[in-house]
């Protein structure tokens, strides 16, 4: 366990002395950053590079472009290290393209769009893309406004619990996972949660322009990534948080050159044949996370740093709220008031030193927020409660 929390601290760049140079630096030790709430991709960049500016994070994301907003892994939003972005599409992002381009196309069908699905789909693809093309950076609502396709309604459910919905985010979610499209800055301000869309060829060239790769090599080598930021970690760890089948997880162990080892807790994990010398032991440290931060979502079992607090910390779909770290594990979780004050509340027992610096990172985080109020897009009970 102390060997665990240990890799945990220096490698996820939460420990004294083990800080990120800069955003892309996270980003590239732990693939990517979460950015389902666009707020979280600046809180975890702030708990890993000391003096980090908002500045700092809009130049990463928008100007020098090091890190890049994909749909990938779980069909979840990442900002994932521009360098990664091919393994990643290959890897990942692929199979979810895949998937949901097929499930649109059979959905428009059954709501009697169209009697050939793919071929809508294909066509609302490359009308999409032709007005990005034209237009520049644009938000969803002004491409539904110009895209005739992009006004459809898709319902579902019977009766009562019918809902209709606009097929624009089901569109624009294909575009995004097969890496036609990203996401670039909002209109509003840093924590907006409207993006405006744009094609990744102008975004991001490099990000288009590499040959494809071939999806078992790149499977191997997002494990190995994986394996050296999360790594000991089981097969299923690896299986969920890259949203593989068994098949694709057992071949891309096989030839990613791991060895077996033995947790704390009796279960069989693997760790790079490379990697298994004792890490150095760290010096005492605390971390605030955001929601769906990469550390508190780095492992479906989650027992050995997360301990009984699953309840309050995450919501019933698996979606972890902001945390309060010490030493490798999870000792409480964060809110905001109505002012932006930031308030905790420890779960455990951590003693009046920890304590003491666990309200010097609720002071700094109030500071640097300024008065903003971040609203995780998946509350948890704890989170609610502080938060009121």
């Amino acid at each position: 366990m102390a060997e665990r929390r240990a890799r945990l601290a220096r490698r996820h760049h939460l420990a004294p002395g083990a800080a990120a140079p800069d955003v892309g630096g996270a980003a590239r030790s732990l693939i990517g950053l979460h950015s389902t709430d666009p707020a979280s991709v600046y809180l975890s960049a702030w708990a890993r590079v000391r003096g980090l500016t908002h500045a700092d994070v809009d130049r990463a994301l928008y100007e020098d472009r090091t890190v890049v907003k994909h749909l990938a892994m779980r069909r979840t939003v990442w900002a994932v290290a521009t360098e990664l972005m091919p393994v990643v599409q290959a890897a990942a992002s692929d199979d979810v393209a895949r998937v949901q381009r097929r499930n649109l196309s059979r959905d428009v069908v059954r709501a009697g769009l169209t009697d050939d699905g793919e071929r809508w789909v294909a066509e609302a693809e490359a009308a999409t893309v032709a007005a990005l093309a034209e237009l520049g950076p644009t938000s969803g609502r002004s491409l539904t406004s110009l895209v005739p396709a992009l006004q459809a309604k898709l319902r579902y459910g019977e009766g009562d619990k019918a809902q209709t919905v606009g097929v624009v985010t089901r569109v624009m979610t294909v575009l995004s996972a097969s890496g036609q499209v990203t996401r670039a800055r909002a209109g509003g301000a840093w924590h907006d949660r409207q993006p405006r869309w744009v094609l990744m060829r102008d975004w991001c060239p490099m990000c288009t322009q590499r040959p494809r790769l071939e999806a078992p090599g790149a499977r191997v080598e997002l494990a190995r990534h994986w394996l050296r930021a999360f790594g000991p970690a089981t097969r299923d760890d690896l299986k969920w948080w890259t949203g593989w089948t068994v098949t694709q997880t057992k071949a891309a162990l096989s030839d990613a050159g791991v060895v077996e080892v033995l947790l704390d807790d009796g279960r069989d994990a693997v760790v790079l044949n490379d990697d298994h010398e004792p890490t150095q032991p760290v010096s005492p440290w605390v971390a605030l996370l955001p929601s769906l931060d990469p550390t508190t979502m780095g492992w479906k079992n989650r027992d050995w740093y997360l301990g009984s607090h699953r309840r309050l910390l995450f919501d019933p779909y698996g979606n972890a709220g902001p945390t309060i770290w010490s030493d490798g594990r999870v000792v409480g979780g964060w809110g905001q008031r109505s002012d932006g004050q930031v308030v905790v509340r420890l779960l455990d027992d951590i003693g009046t030193e920890k304590i003491a610096q666990v309200d010097s990172e609720a002071s700094r985080l109030s500071e640097w927020l300024g008065g903003v109020s971040v609203r995780p897009s998946f509350p948890t009970p704890l989170h609610r409660e502080l938060s009121g």
